[in-house]
Parts: structure tokens; C-alpha cells; sequence
């Protein structure tokens, strides 16, 4: 399957899967998260769901769990969306790099203090 077929059935999922947790899951597990991205295998049997969390380490834990324990009333939201011959197996993970993005922003802002300090 092409890149460009690939990207676009990435971010269907990621749409899809965004409107899903934010209008349709009930649990209280999952807090406010954010579906940064998808990753979609070759033959579409599974898809790797980076998400952010806002909150601390508890809260992240408690929505991955939360997510978890919901793919199968998402991959049934995934289903009834989008045509596909086989609905992805989804798992979900922690996107680290908006952490790493605030990090390298603080470390920037650092530097600049200590500059402006000199």
C-alpha cells in the first residue's frame, strides 16, 4: 500500500478514534487525552495509538488503562465508521515526545535566562 494511502488511513483512525473517546467513552478512567497520532500496519491488522494525557503519571496510567480496556467498543466505533476488510487490533501508547518538546523548551528558556543574566 502507498505512503500517501497509508498516511490518509492514519488519520482517519486518528479522527474517528478522537471523537470516539471524546463524545462516546464513559469511563471515568480516562481523563483528558488527546490522540497525537496513528500508526497502521501494512496489511491494516493493527494500529499503534500514540495519545497524551494531561495530568501526572496517576492520571496517564489510569487513562492508558482506561483505553485498554475500551478497544473494543472503539474498534467497534472504527468499524462502524470506516470501511475496512479487517478493523484494526488497536493498542494504545504514551506519546513521549510532548514531553520531550516541553523539555527542550524549558532547557532553551534556561539558556536564554542564563545569557540575559551574563
Amino acid at each position: 500500500m502507498g505512503a500517501g494511502r497509508m498516511r490518509r488511513v492514519d488519520e482517519a483512525i486518528r479522527v474517528v478514534l478522537s471523537d470516539a473517546i471524546a463524545k462516546d467513552l464513559k469511563d471515568p478512567r480516562v481523563g483528558f487525552v488527546t490522540v497525537t497520532a496513528v500508526k497502521t500496519s501494512p496489511d491494516l491488522r493493527h494500529a499503534r495509538v500514540f495519545v497524551s494525557v494531561l495530568g501526572d503519571e496517576r492520571v496517564r496510567s489510569e487513562s492508558l488503562e482506561g483505553l485498554r480496556s475500551a478497544h473494543g467498543f472503539l474498534q467497534a466505533q472504527l468499524a462502524a465508521e470506516l470501511r475496512f476488510k479487517h478493523t484494526p487490533t488497536l493498542e494504545f501508547e504514551y506519546d513521549e515526545s510532548v514531553d520531550r518538546g516541553m523539555r527542550i523548551s524549558q532547557l532553551i528558556e534556561d539558556v536564554g535566562r542564563r545569557t540575559d543574566d551574563a
